[in-house]
């Protein structure tokens, strides 16, 4: 009977320590991340089931004396709108280790692109930007900010 109750706690132990570590897994990419280039600071959070980043610094926030804005936007009514602040992760999901099936607008190009992530270590995210099938794109890696 002893023997039955052990291998029950054990058994309950190890589910247990899985759920805490995929739970982990899962929000390991929260926080903020350099850019490539280390000129914008992105914060990664996550909002319902989805994660998201935004832009929370610029190295140069007011080029010419005025805020830096999305002046690539392939919409024009939007390139009066400030960097900082703005939205350029938006609706990935985590899946087994990597976050996908979001997107990712690029404020240089002015595009938006499907995306996804992978960590590579825990202070290093890789960032693939694509159209259409992912292993046809650009990835970079962002240097988390400690």
């Amino acid at each position: 009977m002893k023997k039955r109750q052990f291998a029950s706690i054990l058994g309950l132990l190890f589910i247990g320590l899985v759920l805490q570590a995929k739970a982990q897994t899962e929000s390991a990419i929260l926080g903020l991340w350099y850019n490539t280039e280390k000129t914008a600071q992105v914060e990664i959070v996550k909002s319902g089931s989805t994660y998201q980043g935004k832009i929370v610094w610029l190295k140069e926030p007011n080029p010419d004396g005025k805020p830096a804005i999305d002046k690539q936007n392939s919409n024009p009514k939007l390139r009066t709108r400030p960097l900082m602040g703005l939205a350029i992760l938006d609706g990935l999901k985590y899946d087994d280790g990597m976050w996908k099936n979001g997107e990712i607008y690029d404020p240089v190009s002015g595009k938006t692109y499907s995306c996804e992530l992978k960590l590579k270590t825990n202070s290093i995210l890789e960032v693939k930007g694509y159209v259409g099938f992912s292993f046809v794109g650009r990835t970079v890696e962002w240097t988390r900010i400690k």
